[in-house]
């Protein structure tokens, strides 16, 4: 398949962009998949998945070194995070092709709606750290909830895994925004891990051009670390709400459509 230089041309700009939406607080998929669609109507889903995976893991492993430069990372939760997601992720992208988006659409849609209440209903949550909710069970339900339950999606599906990231570790362990977001990116980078190397093997990344989306999504998840770290938890708590958003009103016409 070849990709005429505009489309090529928007693909990497989108690649761009996902980056800095990712860096930030998650959600690039919601950018990048409708692009990569758009750009390639004749594209598997699984190799658009594939593929995003692959300009996924540049993007979220060079802002998972940023925020690591610039803020202080709770290792304790997210490095075990990490690890179960390279697995949980890859079991997902296994199942990929089994499982229908109109079997996770409607509990994603009520999820992301919650969460969108509970942001503009509490709004001191992320924006304040709550170091005394940092128990050892609080602890264990973040790497679960993050290793396991979000790295299945990531796997399955993709798009707002970092946003829910972000809210797992400022509602369970009391993170504010820019540290939840921080530690969002390190398991990120594992969920990219184990779904590429599935998608790899089984014949789905197209390679070449998701070379280019990984350059672009780099130069964007630079960007949006930096700034996400110079103006603060606040500033990553509107971008979340926008992302919320956004992402509801995309899976809520998915689910229209299908309906």
């Amino acid at each position: 398949m070849e990709l005429d230089a505009v489309s090529l041309t928007s693909l990497l700009l989108a690649a761009a962009l996902a980056g800095w939406v990712d860096a930030v607080v998650g959600g690039g998929g919601l950018v990048l998949l409708p692009a990569l669609m758009v750009a390639a109507p004749g594209l598997p889903v699984a190799t658009a998945l594939g593929t995003n995976k692959l300009a996924a893991i540049a993007g979220t492993s060079t802002a998972a070194v940023t925020y690591a430069r610039r803020t202080k990372l709770d290792w304790a939760v997210a490095g075990p995070a990490a690890g179960l997601a390279v697995l949980c992720a890859g079991l997902g992208a296994a199942l990929a092709g089994a499982v229908p988006g109109s079997a996770y659409r409607p509990v994603v849609l009520v999820v992301l709606v919650v969460v969108a209440v509970l942001v503009v209903a509490r709004p001191r949550l992320g924006v304040v750290a709550l170091p005394q909710r940092r128990t050892r069970w609080r602890m264990a339900a973040a790497v679960g909830v993050a290793g396991v339950g979000v790295a299945l999606y990531d796997g399955l599906v993709g798009p707002g895994t970092g946003t829910f990231l972000v809210l797992a570790f400022a509602a369970l362990v009391g993170a504010d925004f820019l540290h939840a977001s921080a530690m969002a990116k390190v398991v990120n980078a594992g969920t990219n891990l184990g779904a590429l190397v599935v998608f790899g093997v089984t014949g789905h990344v197209w390679w070449l051009v998701g070379a280019g989306m990984a350059v672009c999504n780099i130069v964007g998840a630079v960007v949006g670390a930096r700034m996400a770290v110079r103006r603060g938890a606040g500033f990553v708590r509107v971008v979340l709400l926008v992302v919320v958003v956004a992402l509801v009103a995309r899976l809520g016409w998915d689910q229209w459509r299908a309906g």
